[in-house]
């Protein structure tokens, strides 16, 4: 079968479930006019073969959101401090949650571990900083979320551009309405709330079904974190970070100045920033600090931590994970194995 023969052939009640989606939204403008959009619409033909008037009709559909042009300009690294950030993840319903999600997952939990090296804690935690354990996976259409911010947002345009052009693959590969799936208002999706291109390079079908689904599959969405971390470098049995010490005559200047190991624990030892437990002098790390209440830590960031950041360009997120992951830990007792 051709390709342009799949392209866009979704449901065959789609043309109904366009009207009710025009009605609903008829007060939001579509992108139908928009020249980025339009030029978005070419690309796609030329290079895989969609139907252009098909595409130009979703393009119709797909909605410009003002809310996620101001969601996308105040995400909470920014805007809080450690302190306050840590107690929005940090709380005694997100470690609750993470232990009934690690209990009734258990079995998937220790595969995933065993085959990607990856902690189920780390899994877990991530999980319930990204959905509360899935259970809020975000409210706006993916397919809204992206073409507002690839058409309307310049800054960024190239990215969401790129991700809008997975997510169309994704759903055409998949057999998947592109008006039905959602996810943030930054169009990440699922359990653990990947992003289009990484659900197309990372996700797995770890419950051996035959399809990935991270939406509903909860073996799907563990797997797919571990898979993710794993493909990022994670080294199982090494920590995320360990706290420093600084002395009178540390280097500040190196804090806080990127997000890769750039030193050695044993070089950053020499800048002035003493780590307070053992740890091998040739592990890679970086310096970073958080605000707390009482002042500033000072943390080395060894390469789990970096891994981390892949999943979310944040110390705060990575920390945040960190802890989390070892509250849930104590919380049912230690680790089983």
């Amino acid at each position: 079968m051709k390709t342009g023969a799949l392209v866009l052939k979704w449901t065959s009640g789609l043309l109904f479930g366009v009207g009710l989606a025009l009605a609903a939204c008829a007060q939001e403008p579509g992108h139908g006019d928009n020249a980025n959009a339009q030029k978005f619409v070419e690309y796609m033909v030329e290079e895989h073969q969609f139907d252009r008037e098909e595409l130009q009709e979703l393009m119709r559909q797909a909605k410009r959101k003002d809310s996620i042009l101001r969601a996308i300009q105040r995400p909470a690294e920014r805007a809080k401090p450690w302190y306050q950030y840590r107690k929005m993840f940090l709380t005694p319903q997100s470690i609750a949650g993470g232990v009934d999600f690690w209990d009734n997952n258990a079995e998937v939990l220790a595969e995933a571990e065993k085959k990607y090296g990856v902690p189920a804690e780390i899994i877990v935690a991530i999980i319930g900083i990204e959905t509360r354990y899935g259970g809020n996976m975000g409210g706006h259409r993916v397919l809204d979320a992206l073409s507002t911010l690839a058409f309307n947002y310049p800054r960024r345009s190239a990215f969401f551009s790129k991700e809008l052009e997975h997510y169309l693959l994704l759903t055409r590969d998949q057999g998947i309405d592109p008006l039905t799936l959602k996810g943030s208002y930054a169009g990440a999706m699922g359990y653990g709330q990947f992003m289009p291109s990484s659900y197309r390079a990372y996700a797995v079908d770890f419950s051996d079904d035959g399809k990935v689904d991270i939406w509903n599959n909860t073996q799907d969405a563990i797997g797919s974190v571990a898979n993710y971390l794993a493909q990022h470098g994670w080294k199982p049995g090494e920590p995320v970070a360990v706290l420093s010490s600084p002395r009178p005559n540390a280097d500040m200047t190196i804090v806080n100045n990127t997000l890769q190991p750039k030193w050695t624990v044993g070089e950053l030892a020499e800048k002035g920033f003493t780590a307070t437990s053992q740890v091998s002098p040739e592990m890679p790390a970086t310096i970073f600090s958080l605000q707390t209440e009482r002042g500033k830590q000072y943390w080395l960031g060894l390469n789990n931590f970096s891994t981390i950041t892949s999943y979310n360009r944040s110390r705060l997120y990575a920390m945040a994970v960190n802890e989390l992951a070892q509250e849930i830990v104590k919380a049912r007792g230690g680790r089983p194995y």
